[in-house]
């Protein structure tokens, strides 16, 4: 990919570098901070026209319709001592003109690291290669390392997760400092438990701001096909409300625009893993459930007191992988919580995803 550099072209004709990355169950826009607008607003009304937003199938654009496959990383070389990269994930509406900043993507992150590494801002050797990324949403670090091979990333192997057909190269992800990625601390509202309209939940922010609940509590088994929770539209209506109440405790104010916080609701497993999840992002019912989202609700499970708790009673104690299922399958989160302190405090965390390179070459958005 060649910089163009702002000012120096029309977008409308001469298009904007990109590469169109899968990264974990996601997939979007991979774009170096230098060839976009320096104003965020000029940024994300580029950004809107690239994907086709707002329009609910994104006809006139690069996105495909969901919220999974709108999404965009903004990428630069980091100026913080130990870092290569600074990252900005953005969300961008479907159907409605908007985009938001307020939360981390980690299956996109799991793109970053080869994002880099093509576009040359780090020079890789050897077999593998590990990126250090600045998360610009929350302030915290995460490293990524994959294979590579004659300085490229490789994206062939045999791994696979779930929700993406085939296998393809690891990209390991850990996480440090996700504590209060968008709040004042792991459990924001100060509180273990909360209770919102009849409901017990657990507010808490490891990475990404979470409203952790049991299916019961809604009147579900948590076994429910996505199909059916889409067309439940009393649920949703009782998801959108609890969020937004979740909210103003966790300090967010007023969220009726944003896709944070998102709600996952826990129930006994029925695969073999430790629970079974649905979660919403914010209200639609995910395919399958994000990294960051995954985390915060293992994070609240891990501790004593909170919602879930119960459900990882038989689990030793000490570092912890948390088989996460969900409707497309599962998600293994490894995870450390220190709970004899008050408050408990996350040491650490991390995922394996896979990413891949889809296309490469110029996103012309409509005029």
């Amino acid at each position: 990919m060649t910089a163009v550099r702002p000012g120096s072209s029309n977008p409308e004709s001469e298009g904007v570098p990109c590469l169109w990355m899968r990264g974990g169950t996601s997939k979007g826009g991979y774009f170096l901070a230098a060839d976009l607008p320096a104003d965020p607003t000029a940024r994300d009304d580029l950004l809107l026209r690239i994907m086709g937003s707002p329009d609910p199938r994104q006809i006139d654009g690069l996105g495909a319709a969901t919220s999974l496959t709108s999404k965009v990383a903004v990428v630069s070389p980091s100026r913080r001592p130990g870092v290569d990269v600074d990252y900005l994930f953005l969300q961008l509406g479907v159907d409605q003109p908007t985009v938001s900043d307020r939360q981390n993507c980690g299956n996109i992150l799991a793109g970053v690291g080869p994002f880099a590494v093509e576009t040359g801002l780090v020079t890789a050797g050897g077999d593998s290669a590990t990126v250090r990324i600045h998360q610009i949403n929350s302030g915290s670090i995460a490293s990524a390392t994959f294979p590579v091979r004659d300085g490229l990333p490789v994206y062939s192997g045999d791994t696979r997760i779930d929700g993406v057909p085939g296998t393809a190269a690891p990209v390991v992800l850990s996480f440090e400092d996700t504590a209060g990625s968008a709040t004042a601390g792991l459990f924001p509202t100060g509180r273990l438990r909360d209770h919102i309209d009849g409901i017990d939940v657990t507010c808490v922010d490891n990475g990404m701001p979470v409203v952790v609940a049991t299916a019961a509590s809604f009147g579900l088994t948590g076994y429910e096909p996505v199909a059916d929770l889409a067309t439940d539209a009393a649920l949703l209506g009782r998801v959108d409300n609890l969020r937004r109440k979740a909210a103003q405790l966790m300090g967010l104010g007023d969220v009726a625009e944003t896709s944070v916080p998102k709600t996952v609701l826990l129930t006994p497993a029925c695969d073999g893993g430790t629970v079974c999840t649905r979660s919403f992002i914010p209200v639609q019912p995910h395919t399958s459930i994000g990294v960051f989202a995954a985390i915060s609700a293992a994070t609240a499970m891990m501790t004593p007191g909170a919602v879930g708790h119960e459900l990882a009673a038989g689990l030793p104690p000490g570092p912890r992988r948390v088989d996460m299922e969900h409707p497309s399958g599962h998600l293994l989160i490894d995870i450390d919580m220190d709970t004899t302190v008050t408050p408990p405090r996350a040491r650490s965390a991390g995922v394996v995803r896979t990413a891949r390179k889809l296309f490469a070459g110029r996103a012309f958005p409509r005029a």
